[in-house]
Formats: C-alpha cells, structure tokens, sequence
C-alpha cells in the first residue's frame, strides 16, 4: 500500500492523486505588464512531472494597486487585464495537458509596497492605518485605506479569481499571510483603525473573510483556499503570546462555520511555526503550534515550512486531509515528487537566483535521469 503522501485526495472539485503541493514561490520571471511569460510556461511545465499533482502559482497582483514591487524590476504576474489572462491561460493549459492541476495565488502588498514605484504609476501608498513598516524612509507618505477602497480591494479579489478560472485555473489560494495586506489588517499592530475594519479580532479579520466571502461567492468555495501565517512576524507583523492565539482561532472557527453552512473552501494552507519568512527558527518556541488551529478546521489542510521527505511522509500518514506544500526544492527539483516517492537525492538550490531573471536557477535543474549524466 502505497504512503499516505502518495495517495489521492480531494480539495474542493480538484482530484489529486498525491499530496505533495507545489507552494507558491515568488520568482521575478512575468513579462512587461504583468503579462506570463514563455519562460514561466516552461518552468512550470517541467515541475508537472507527476500526473494529479497540484501546483500553486506566485503571487500574482489582483489589480494595479495592489503592486508595487521594486525588487528585480518587479515582474510580477497580474489578473486583471485580458493580456495576464491569455499568459496565464497558456501557462494553465500547458499544466493540464500533463495532468496536473493549478491554483494561482492572488496577491496585494499593502503597506509593503515601494511608495516611489506607485507614485511613478500615479496610485496611492496605502495600508489599513498609517503606520508604515519600521525603516520604510518613505513611510510618512502611507494613508490608511478608506472604506469605500476597502470595498473595491475586495471586488478586486472576486474580479481577479474570476479571471483565474477564465484563464482555465482549478481555483486560487488568498495570500493573507507574511505581512501583506490582508494580513496587516489581522495584526494589532498595523491595524489601528477604529471603524468595522479594526479594533476588536472580529473586526481586524473582517477584511480577510470578507474576500472569502466575495470569492465564494463569485467563483465557488470549492475553487478557493487561503494561505495563513499565525506564527510570522515578517515585514513588521507582530506575534506575541497573547493576541496571535485566539486571533487565528476566531478565522478558523468562522471557516470552519462557514464549511459548515455549506461554504467549505478547498483547502486552508498554514505555514509552520518553525518557519519565519525566508528563514527556519533555531529552536521551537513551545506556545508557537498549529495544533489549536487545525482542531477547530476539519477540511483539507496544506502545511508548509521546512519539511524533509520523512517528516512530510509522518505529516501525511498522521491526518487523512493533509497535504504537504514544497518550496525551496520544488524550485531545484522539477521531479520532486517522483524523488520523494523513490526516496531519491534531491538536487541543491541555489538562493542567489531565487529572485533573479532569466532562465538560470529556473528552468535549468535537471531531472534525477538527466542529472545521472
């Protein structure tokens, strides 16, 4: 009998056939405009080895506004024009044709935005309030959202996710989590708004279930997941022992009500506490743990942060719904699944073309056959 990590399931009306995840990596590779690009099609392609394997697609902006990425010229991928949508389709229909199945992760930066990159597009530098992040020398400049814009950002969401599954994609995944802007409206500390938006946890998680709620309603809850990231204090979020706990119980609790209610989402996708960012924790900090979290959702779980073949086959065979997302060697392993399964060597990765251009670090790590040679 084969390990649970290599057996089926199911997430919303997507089938698997194995519960190794492709997470979604940020890698600086789109065209001009946001637009997909050939290079991206290839990349993804390669890592569709193994058929009924899902693959989460970068970050990818759901409107002008929510960019403003400075890094690598930001090329970033974005949905809201009929150029992202005919690359994006490209890229999904090449996934398909080998059998796997594609989320795309929808994405706005919030107060981590470059505030000269938007003031050159003529758009605004906003966040839920405004605090900037600590050391952004621009940061005088940020406003807090108003809530009519509050309200277009969410239609920006739904309009996005419906431009995803125009494009041919099995669903999207929100990121609210590491410090962007949904999740900067769940942290006590960048959130310091006193109308519906702010204050008590119901209110500093409405934003966040109320692009769930748009989505849901706009595309199905079977299609949609959501990334969350309790335990991160990347991009100035704050984590402390009090607030954090039952602030992620309350957005659990109302997704598993609204599962409840017939609204149940694909997947919730959490990242591990031992997990900050970029970086792994030295140590375990003992009041940092997911288990009150997944108590409380009983639908599929995807896990992410620094697992090893072992840990992620302990992962899966110790939950019938859970998955294990793959980030890191999901970029130096095009084959990892069918490494993972045979138990063979994987390949190392190289961070300093992560976020660089072009085919190098992207599309040309070898396959176990090819790297034999």
């Amino acid at each position: 009998m084969a390990p649970a990590l290599f057996s089926p399931i199911n997430v919303g009306d997507t089938h698997l056939l194995n519960r190794v995840v492709m997470a979604p990596l940020t890698r600086f590779r789109a065209d001009e405009g946001g637009v997909p690009s050939d290079l991206q099609k290839d990349y993804y392609v390669q890592r569709s080895q193994t058929p009924g394997t899902l693959l989460v697609a970068e970050a990818t902006y759901v409107s002008p506004g929510a960019g403003g990425m400075k890094t690598f010229g930001g090329h970033v991928p974005g949905l809201w024009n009929e150029a992202q949508i005919a690359g994006w389709k490209k890229v999904i229909d090449a996934v398909h044709a080998k059998g796997c199945k594609f989320y795309i992760q929808l994405w706005d930066l919030g107060r981590t935005a470059n505030q000269q990159v938007l003031e050159k597009e003529g758009l605004p530098f906003t966040g839920p309030s405004a605090i900037p992040q600590k050391g952004d020398k621009f940061g005088d400049k940020i406003r807090a959202l108003t809530v009519p814009e509050i309200k277009q950002k969410i239609k920006d969401y739904a309009t996005a996710a419906e431009n995803a599954i125009k494009a041919g994609a099995d669903g999207v995944e929100i990121h609210s989590a590491n410090g962007y802007l949904p999740d900067q409206f769940i942290h006590w500390n960048s959130n310091h708004r006193t109308d519906e938006y702010g204050g008590s946890i119901e209110n500093r998680c409405r934003f966040s279930l109320e692009i769930v709620d748009a989505i849901s309603a706009s595309i199905g809850s079977d299609k949609l997941a959501i990334r969350l990231s309790p335990w991160t204090d990347v991009q100035d979020v704050e984590v402390d022992q009090v607030n954090t706990l039952p602030t992620f119980e309350y957005i659990f609790r109302q997704l598993q009500k609204r599962a409840d209610n017939g609204q149940k989402l694909a997947y919730v996708h959490l990242i591990e506490p031992r997990v900050n960012g970029t970086k792994t924790k030295r140590e375990d900090i003992a009041w940092q743990t997911n288990e009150p979290f997944r108590k409380i959702w009983k639908g599929p779980l995807v896990r992410a942060g620094g697992f090893t073949r072992e840990t992620a086959l302990e992962a899966a065979a110790s939950d019938p719904l859970t998955l294990v997302a793959f980030g890191r060697f999901f970029i130096s392993t095009p084959d990892l699944v069918e490494r993972l399964e045979k138990d063979e060597k994987l390949n190392p990765y190289n961070r300093k073309t992560f976020y660089s251009s072009g085919p190098v670090g992207y599309i040309d790590y070898p396959t176990y056959e090819k790297a034999k040679l």
